[in-house]
């Protein structure tokens, strides 16, 4: 997993500067390099947890979004640069929750490819997807330094110290999902990422990989997804896969590795059905090859259907 979900945002300099002259910055709030804790915190939290408890029906039933939420917010008395992944361990423990076998969706640079493709826990259950992980995403949060209160203005990254509040909620969360996945796990990769698919040190590389149960896992499936139309800067074998290929092969776990997923190109293709990249003009050819002249014409408009409809059925 990588940004954009646990990065926050940082102000430019240029509005920094146009802020503290007129006044609008405390430069002991402004310390910071990531965004401040997000408006409505505690309601957006209980919010998306009764939401979450609803989508997954009475399998969940047990959960209290309410004694979560009480866990959760422990961490939010500490000091913004002082909080550890063990202090989200309560808060885990309530949250947790089993995922289906063969529905783990590992991810680095691509998020949002990511959700849309998992369609809400339909397809695949991604970390962000899960109760834990569906409650803090996308949201920042840390109390002020030196002062009691939340902290609106900004909130530390890794840049600014390795114990914050939000990457250390991720670390664990990243932990525990790696721990509950079983079957046939799925990492998908971005092969056109200027800096390589796989970042050697990441929450994937890091937090991930290290808590893969062998006894649980039958095998690793890795897409390389390339954006539409962007440069291919890394394939299977290649540059930083290789190496994340090599390490699997030295744990002891079965892999296979596709460039460019079908059925996830496909979803990318929506928004750029008239780009090269997604013609499916020699696919079309082969398919008419194989039936009557007389029935050609129409079983042109059907072969882009039938494509979709074979690559969706591969997930089913």
């Amino acid at each position: 997993m990588a940004a954009p979900r646990r990065a926050r945002s940082r102000l430019s300099l240029s509005a920094l500067l146009l802020l503290l002259a007129a006044g609008g910055v405390d430069h002991a709030h402004a310390r910071w390099s990531g965004e401040g804790t997000s408006p409505h915190l505690r309601s957006i939290f209980l919010g998306r947890c009764a939401d979450y408890l609803l989508l997954l029906g009475p399998q969940l039933r047990d959960k209290n979004c309410t004694a979560i939420w009480e866990a959760f917010k422990v961490v939010l008395d500490k000091d913004p640069c002082s909080v550890l992944p063990s202090d989200y361990d309560l808060f885990i423990n309530l949250s947790r929750h089993s995922i289906p076998r063969d529905k783990s969706l590992f991810w680095e640079n691509n998020q949002f490819l990511v959700t849309n493709y998992a369609e809400n826990t339909r397809r695949f259950m991604p970390v962000s997807d899960i109760l834990y992980g569906r409650t803090g995403n996308l949201l920042s949060w840390c109390r002020q330094k030196n002062a009691s209160g939340l902290d609106y203005e900004s909130c530390p990254t890794s840049e600014d110290c390795e114990n914050n509040a939000v990457d250390s909620f991720w670390k664990r969360a990243s932990m525990q999902y790696s721990k509950d996945s079983s079957g046939v796990i799925h990492v998908m990769l971005n092969g056109s990422e200027p800096t390589g698919a796989y970042p050697v040190k990441g929450f994937f590389a890091d937090f991930e990989v290290p808590y893969f149960q062998k006894d649980k896992i039958t095998r690793i499936e890795i897409w390389v997804m390339h954006e539409i139309g962007g440069p291919k800067v890394e394939s299977c074998g290649e540059g930083s896969v290789k190496i994340l290929e090599k390490r699997l092969k030295d744990m002891g776990f079965q892999y296979s590795c596709i460039n460019d997923y079908l059925p996830v190109k496909l979803l990318k293709c929506v928004d750029h059905s008239t780009h090269p990249d997604c013609a499916l003009n020699s696919a079309a050819a082969s398919i008419q090859k194989e039936v009557p002249s007389l029935y050609a014409e129409q079983s042109a408009g059907l072969v882009i259907p039938l494509l979709v409809a074979l690559a969706s059925g591969a997930q089913m």
